[in-house]
């Protein structure tokens, strides 16, 4: 049962913030194409083992930068606007920027530790096509949800930030 009162928003089902999950996979396509485009250009980059390690800080900072602004703007992404989510903080406002950042910070360690078990298994296996697990890594964080009384991430336990559900929104005809 969830720790909220009757009147707070109430808190998003794991399957849809999965979806939705799925969906940002998609748009997250386009944030790493057009920032890795821009890399590629500035630094006349031929493949993508070139300036590897700053490759990866431009994404990882484009990455945060794409969700530190759509939670800013309006507490969504187009994803979770789509399935009807909104980020809120403890008093039911969009949470402070520091807090956003600290948000995609936490967001990454479940998914790296994730990733270095699946690796760790490639080679205790000595089966390389078991790397391609590793597309499970991101939804590493969903292991802590299914603990959790609530049904939270550990970053927006952490945060005090909730996913919640956002009612679509009724528009006048014109």
């Amino acid at each position: 049962m969830p720790h909220i009162s009757p009147a707070a928003p109430s808190l998003v089902s794991r399957r849809r913030r999965l979806a939705c999950m799925m969906y940002e996979g998609v748009l997250l396509f386009g944030v790493v194409f057009l920032a890795g485009l821009v890399f590629d250009v500035l630094t006349d980059s031929r493949n993508a083992l070139m300036l590897r390690h700053v490759r990866q800080g431009v994404l990882f900072f484009a990455i945060g930068l794409y969700f530190v602004i759509c939670w800013r703007l309006k507490g969504q992404t187009l994803p979770m606007k789509t399935w009807h989510i909104r980020l809120i903080d403890r008093h039911g406002g969009i949470p402070p920027l520091h807090v956003l950042i600290l948000r995609y910070l936490l967001a990454w360690p479940l998914p790296l530790i994730a990733a270095q078990i699946v690796m760790a298994a490639a080679q205790a296996t000595g089966y390389s096509s078991t790397d391609m697990f590793i597309v499970f890594a991101p939804f590493a964080g969903f292991i802590w949800a299914w603990f959790d009384p609530d049904g939270q991430f550990v970053h927006d336990r952490l945060l005090g930030t909730r996913l919640v559900d956002a009612p679509k929104q009724q528009h006048a005809s014109v």
